[in-house]
Formats: structure tokens, C-alpha cells, sequence
């Protein structure tokens, strides 16, 4: 047997091979450390922004900084069409994530956010250049009816039907009409068209100067949306303007539903907060003309004071108490002691922790017989 002479000096051929291989990415991670490409994490329901890399007639695909690219469904596809149609190769649109790995191991993903993103600015450039655009009657609801524009929903108030209508709001069910945009909002979900300006109708501006800020009017509710009410004004010449009471400005507490303060038809008071001479839009409360409940808190109520209140509601985060009505307080979840819980309309003793006039907060704290461990 030839035995192999030893020798102090490295074998080089080996060496330079060990080093080489040792050099070379042996994963997905060591890959990304050498790039300097960092991969991120997502959930279900995440929504990011994305570059769209291709789009075939079957599927689209969008890069959002993943290990693989993520794909639009075949149903995005189908309710997205129109959206679908304008996008272009390396355009940047918000994604949602619908499932982060499918069993195909997809990264699936929404593309609705961005059509609806798109649908409202394209809303409200058409309401600066006062162009029409075509809706389609769905349902007649108290004081109007409710249309629908490319999956949007609007409302067409019964004043602002076109005068043929002559009232009959149902006349427009599943019909094409052809309006006008007159407030859009993408925030409170607020969307009002008006037939009768778009069929060539009187316009309000021409009125705007003939009503007073800060001045209050009688009125009467002409229709009932989910984000408020539409007020007719009548002013000292006879004549009525239409506005708008939004929800934030119907009562001093949280209004939930419209319908349940006011009915179509219902006479009402009404102070005019702001006009738009340019949009004709009148801004109404009917709030402001009662005094704040928290101007009233300063008065009444003074910190460690002991109060009954009821529950109104339980959160995650605690519980609101309301010692008045429009007056509510939260006892946070870390002021609950552990195994304790409320039911809504229960009785409950309470003391006043913090009052916060400039946030209109109110915070509570139960009365305890005796304090838990690691209560404070």
C-alpha cells in the first residue's frame, strides 16, 4: 500500500474548492442576505402596495415584495372588469391580501380597494366639471331613491328627481338615469346624485345668497340616508333650499341610524353651518341648536364623584356606560376585575376617573367593595 506523503502545506485545489462552495448560498435566507432583498411577512386581510408585472386575459400578476408574486383571482377578475380594463404593466395599485399561500401555494389577492379608490376620484372629478354620468334605480327609500353607479351606491333625493317623475320615486326602479353629481365623499360614504339638474333644472346656487350662516330655519325632512338627513329650508320669501343635516350633526350622541330621530315629512328646525356657492351644497345641524351635554359635565359632575349609569355597550376594550342620555362614559378593560361581565341595560355604580371637555371623553371606574390583586 502506497501511503500518501504528508506535507505541512494546505492543498490548495481543495482549499480553493471548500472556500468557493462555502461561498455560495445554501438557502432561500442566504440568498436574500447576499441580494440585501428582505422578504415580509403578511396576513390575510393586510393591504399593500403592489407593481403590476403582467396581465394576461386569465390572470394578473402583481409583485408586493414577496417570495412569490401574488395573483388576482378568477373572481377579482370577473367583478373587477372594468377597473381591470385600464391598468397597464408596472402601474402601482393597493392590493389586499386574501390569503397569503393558497393549496396551490398562491399568494391570492383583492383588487377591489384600488377600482373603489379609483370609481370615487373619478366621481369627484366629474362633480368639478359638472358632467353627468349614468346611474341605474334600485330601491326607493324614505325620501328619494337609491342608485347605483359601477357597484357604488348613491342616493338621488326625491327633490332632485327630474319633475316628470312628479313624485313617483318607484318610477325609477331598474331604469338609466342620467344625473348630476352633487356631494361625494368617499369617508362617510356619502354619495348624492340630482335628475333634475342634470335634465336641465334650476340650480340652487343662484339662491345661496339669500341664506344667512349662523341663521336658523324651518324646515321640513325630505329624505333620510344613511350618513343624515335632507332638510327643505323655507326662507323669509317663500322660497325652500334644500340641505343637508350629516350624521355627526343630527344629536349630541353617537346616531347610529337616522331613521330612528326622524321621519320623511317631519317638520323641523335647522341652522345653516356652511354653504358652497360653487357646488350649491348647504350644510344644516340641528344638533348646534341645543346645548352641548359636556358644557353641562364641567357643572355637574367633578372627579372621584360616585354615579349610576347603564350599559350601552361592550367592546373589546371595555364597557360604555351612559349616565344621561347623550352622556356616556367607558370603564376600560383594564379597570374590569377578571371573571366580571355586563349585559347591556344593566345597572351599574360607577366613579368618575377622568374628564376630558376638549376630547369629550368621560373615563369610569367601578365601585369595588374591595380592590382585586393588581388592581390600581
Amino acid at each position: 500500500m502506497i501511503k500518501q506523503k504528508k506535507s505541512g502545506k494546505p492543498n490548495l485545489l481543495i482549499s480553493s474548492s471548500t472556500k468557493d462552495k462555502s461561498s455560495e448560498p445554501q438557502t432561500m435566507d442566504d440568498l436574500l442576505a447576499q441580494t440585501g432583498y428582505s422578504l415580509h411577512g403578511f396576513k390575510r386581510g393586510d393591504t399593500v402596495e403592489g407593481t403590476v408585472v403582467s396581465i394576461t386575459p386569465s390572470e394578473i400578476l402583481i409583485d408586493i415584495g414577496y417570495k412569490s408574486l401574488g395573483i388576482v383571482s378568477e373572481r377579482e377578475m370577473d367583478m373587477a372588469k372594468g377597473f381591470l380594463g385600464t391598468l397597464k404593466v408596472g402601474d402601482k395599485i393597493p392590493v389586499q391580501i386574501v390569503s397569503p399561500e393558497s393549496e396551490a401555494g398562491q399568494l391570492i389577492l383583492s383588487v377591489r380597494r384600488a377600482g373603489m379608490d379609483k370609481k370615487w376620484l373619478e366621481l369627484a372629478d366629474k362633480k368639478a366639471k359638472e358632467e353627468t354620468v349614468g346611474v341605474v334605480g334600485v330601491e326607493v327609500t324614505r325620501g328619494g331613491l337609491l342608485v347605483d353607479w359601477q357597484g357604488l351606491r348613491g342616493f338621488v333625493p326625491g327633490s332632485q328627481l327630474s319633475p316628470s317623475r312628479a313624485g313617483k320615486a318607484e318610477s325609477g326602479i331598474g331604469q338609466n338615469l342620467t344625473v348630476l353629481v352633487l356631494d361625494v365623499d368617499k369617508s362617510t360614504n356619502r354619495l348624492v346624485f340630482s335628475e333634475k339638474r342634470a335634465s336641465g333644472g334650476k340650480k340652487v346656487n343662484a339662491d345661496l345668497s339669500k341664506i344667512e350662516i349662523g341663521k336658523t330655519y324651518d324646515g321640513v325632512v325630505s329624505g333620510i340616508v344613511p350618513f343624515g338627513i335632507f332638510v327643505n329650508v323655507t326662507l323669509p320669501t317663500g322660497e325652500s333650499l334644500e340641505g343637508l343635516v350629516h350624521i355627526s350633526e343630527i344629536a349630541w350622541e353617537k346616531v347610529q341610524n337616522p331613521n330612528d330621530y326622524f321621519k320623511s315629512g317631519q317638520k323641523v328646525k335647522a341652522i345653516v353651518i356652511s354653504t358652497d356657492q360653487k357646488s350649491g351644497k348647504i350644510n344644516l345641524s340641528i344638533k348646534q341648536l341645543t346645548s352641548d351635554p359636556w358644557q353641562e359635565l364641567v357643572k355637574k359632575y367633578t372627579l372621584e364623584q360616585q354615579v349610576e349609569g347603564k350599559v350601552v355597550k361592550v367592546s373589546s376594550f371595555g364597557v360604555f356606560v351612559e349616565l344621561e342620555k347623550g352622556l356616556d362614559g367607558l370603564i376600560h378593560i383594564s379597570k374590569i376585575p377578571p371573571g366580571v361581565e355586563f349585559k347591556e341595560g344593566e345597572k351599574v355604580n360607577c366613579v368618575i376617573e377622568g374628564i376630558d371637555n376638549q376630547k369629550r371623553k368621560l373615563s369610569l371606574a367601578l365601585v369595588l367593595k374591595e380592590k382585586p390583586v393588581g388592581y390600581r
